[in-house]
């Protein structure tokens, strides 16, 4: 499987380990999900690249400042389910590309979904810059 270039909005499919899971010990996710690609960043000198994921979940949100819904149409555009999805805006990983937890999206052979519309990328980015400024979101969990 050919892994795409990671780059800010677009989606993969990856296993995304929750902080409460994290917090339980878990260092493997329960499931694999659609995830937002924010950042993807060369470290140091060499090839190391890494990324940073926001999840995509089902679950509609407890607080409603954490999650960004998706709409329909974008949903339509990504290949995903015909039920509601949220941005978790609050939930974070880190990892260096490409994580063993890069998974194919079944039927497709491929672990990209597309990327996100550019305004619904910056809302994401922009909302989750704010909650880590004010120190609202949990640091991303580092999954190497």
């Amino acid at each position: 499987m050919r892994l795409p270039t990671p780059r800010p909005g677009l989606v993969i499919r990856y296993g995304f380990l929750w902080s409460h899971e994290a917090d339980n010990g878990a260092d493997e996710a329960a499931k694999d999900r659609p995830c937002a690609i924010i950042v993807a960043t060369q470290r140091g000198n060499d090839d190391d690249l890494r990324v940073i994921v926001a999840p995509i979940t089902h679950r509609p949100p407890a607080d409603t400042t954490a999650s960004i819904e998706i709409s329909a149409g974008v949903c339509r555009q990504l290949g995903l389910d015909g039920q509601e999805h949220w941005l978790r805006v609050d939930e974070l990983n880190r990892f260096s590309w490409p994580g063993y937890d890069l998974k194919p999206i079944p039927g497709r052979g491929t672990i990209e979904y597309g990327l996100l519309p550019q305004g619904l990328f910056e809302e994401l980015r922009t909302r989750v810059i704010q909650r880590q400024r004010s120190r609202q979101g949990r640091r991303p969990i580092d999954r190497d």
